[in-house]
């Protein structure tokens, strides 16, 4: 409840206009530090409800589902923060078009030396007619284009008093350890001299990776090492091996959120750069949430009519739903555009999709095997998501053989600034490799993410439950952090070459999963 309430605070924040770089910073670590109290703790409250041996064997399965009810959420949130910033913009008399804030700030700070292309999107976003002062653009567009994603954020936090109420109505179904247990805790008095070693180890991580890279990477290294050393110090004997085989799966979980991550860096970047800028209407239809909804209750209605022993009530609502569907579906394809412009942000929306639709094909999957007594170990699921995430890179790199790489098209202007030539629309592919990528990409997190949260859960000593879900966000922060990787390589490396660097990760990673897993599983039994 705390972290929903510093949330709300931090989105409320964000919601003021024309805030200082440094209060946005302040809101932003608001933000984070709720999701800090919120996050860690739920994942560790789905565990408790599944610790009764009656209903541990399908710990894994609940993890999925709670995994699915983050993605419903994360499914529209990119659809909701863009249709305010829109409305927004066409209140003001302006449409959307992702390349003007930057055009529109080179202008200003008076870096842009050909203004063509600036005036042909000022005329085309401009609903009230041609743009005939440049300046004014630019200040009127970049101000409202800003105002609108303030906007946005106070939708976050009216949706955050939504999730805070559902919290409060529904409570006392919940779990509630810290009443009833009489176990151990963490206390800062036992081996006091585990936390200056902590600081020690952080300090020295922190110093020597801020030589290598900044101040910013190091922070969080070393906070995973001060972590680990810290934790592992802490630990009872009997409580030692389950947290040194957390810490090992912590490692290779940084490299996959360090590979899987790169969907909001460089493959953004492809997105942008190297992918079609408009779609026919048919491709369209994955690209806006309602034609996305229509075509999700048709399949739904599909699913259930054509399912066995459904009652007549249940096929009927399953007919509506085909129904609805198919006809919505159908009536914006047929009044869609020969063209429609797509914006490279709305590829997020892919993998959350995935994530819904998949979520009970692969519970289905695992429910099959463990009836035949074949289902793998949750740490075997997790070095088979590294495999299946190298495979969704190799898709990418097929899809960049054979297009010119970033650093081909790098020019040095005569200020000395270096800047790229776009790629020519000719040469850009279709959406369709992104999307099957983040296809395969999700198979690959619905492998690895929940099954990690499950053995997260059912390794960590009781007294570390809250502590251990932490250090698995910790993990995934240092993986985000990294994710400078490829955009250090943007632009010096050809893009199949950049691709190979992931895939190398991912393999080699589940490399060390498969090398330590007869440890894994007898700590998980």
């Amino acid at each position: 409840m705390f972290g929903q309430i510093i949330m709300f605070a931090g989105y409320i924040l964000m919601s003021v206009p024309n805030l200082s770089l440094t209060v946005t910073v302040i809101g932003l670590f608001t933000i984070a530090l709720g999701n800090g109290f919120f996050k860690g703790n739920l994942q560790a409250v789905v565990g408790q409800m599944y610790d009764d041996p009656k209903y541990s064997k399908v710990r894994d399965t609940a993890y999925l589902i709670f995994y699915m009810g983050i993605n419903v959420g994360a499914f529209f949130a990119p659809f909701a923060a863009n249709g305010v910033r829109n409305w927004w913009l066409k209140t003001n008399n302006f449409l959307h078009d992702g390349s003007l804030p930057a055009l529109c700030h080179q202008f200003q700070d008076g870096t842009l030396q050909n203004t063509g292309e600036l005036q042909t999107l000022a005329n085309q976003v401009s609903i009230s007619g041609p743009v005939t002062d440049l300046s004014a653009f630019a200040s009127n567009y970049l101000e409202v284009f800003s105002r609108g994603y303030n906007f946005a954020f106070a939708v976050a936090a009216i949706a955050m008093v939504i999730s805070l109420l559902v919290y409060l109505f529904f409570n006392k179904h919940l779990p509630t350890k810290e009443k009833s247990s009489t176990g151990p805790t963490i206390t800062l008095s036992e081996k006091p001299w585990a936390l200056p070693a902590a600081l020690v180890a952080f300090f020295a991580s922190a110093f020597l990776i801020s030589l290598v890279k900044d101040f910013k990477t190091g922070m969080a290294i070393g906070l995973f090492v001060g972590f680990v050393t810290w934790i592992i110090m802490i630990a009872k004997k009997d409580e030692k091996q389950r947290v040194i085989a957390l810490t090992l799966v912590f490692l290779v979980v940084i490299f996959f959120w360090m590979s899987f991550h790169q969907n909001g860096l460089t493959l953004t970047f492809f997105a942008r750069d190297y992918t079609v800028k408009t779609v026919d209407p048919y491709t369209f239809m994955f690209f806006t949430v309602e034609n996305i909804l229509s075509v999700v209750a048709f399949l739904a209605g599909l699913v259930i009519v054509l399912g066995k022993k459904r009652t007549l009530n249940t096929r009927l609502i399953g007919g509506a739903l085909l129904v609805a569907g198919g006809t919505a579906g159908y009536f914006f394809f047929r009044n869609g555009e020969a063209q429609n412009p797509i914006a490279p942000e709305v590829f997020q929306s892919f993998n959350p999709l995935f994530i819904v639709t998949l979520t009970f094909i692969v519970m289905a999957l695992f429910g099959w095997l463990n009836k035949k007594g074949k289902e793998p170990s949750t740490p075997k699921k997790i070095g088979i998501g590294m495999i299946i995430a190298a495979l969704g890179f190799l898709v990418i790199l097929i899809a960049s053989l054979n297009l010119v790489s970033p650093h081909e098209l790098k020019i040095i202007d005569e200020t000395g600034a270096v800047k790229f030539n776009p790629i020519p629309d000719s040469s850009r592919v279709m959406p369709y490799w992104l999307i099957s990528s983040y296809l395969i990409f999700t198979i690959a997190e619905l492998f690895l993410s929940p099954m990690g949260l499950s053995f997260v859960s059912k390794v960590a000593p009781v007294r570390f439950q809250g502590v251990m879900q932490g250090g698995w966000l910790l993990a995934t922060a240092v993986g985000n952090k990294l994710l400078f990787v490829g955009s250090f390589f943007w632009g010096k490396l050809d893009l199949w070459q950049l691709w190979l660097i992931f895939i190398v990760c991912c393999l080699v990673s589940a490399a060390f999963i498969f090398s330590i897993l007869k440890f894994l599983e007898r700590v998980g039994k």
